[in-house]
């Protein structure tokens, strides 16, 4: 069981890698929107953050959350961020965007 655990983990780590980019702010307004864009500290792995959230890891995600390093984007955020026109490090995982502000 740890072992197909460890190759999803890997097949995720692998899909969400191929699929992080750099994108600008106003481009992910509609998710915003919809409530689905989620902040990543920089000092966590955004790809790494992806997985786990891939894999349902409830209890580190509960961990980054209580630690303020997942956040939902704050109105003041995203207003900030349009604002100057951010570019943020951006990856799917349905239903969520999760984004990080390069380093």
């Amino acid at each position: 069981m740890a072992d197909s655990a460890g190759n999803r983990a890997e097949l995720l780590r692998g899909e969400f890698l191929g699929q992080t980019a750099l994108i600008p702010w106003r481009e992910l307004q509609t998710h915003y929107a919809g409530g689905r864009v989620v902040v990543v500290e920089p000092a966590l792995d955004l790809v790494e953050v992806a997985v786990q959230l891939g894999m349902d890891n409830a209890g580190l995600f509960r961990s980054w959350i209580e630690r303020g390093e997942v956040a939902a984007v704050s109105d003041d955020q995203a207003r900030a961020w349009l604002e100057c026109e951010r570019e943020l490090w951006a990856v799917v995982a349905p239903p969520w965007v999760l984004v990080q502000v390069p380093g």
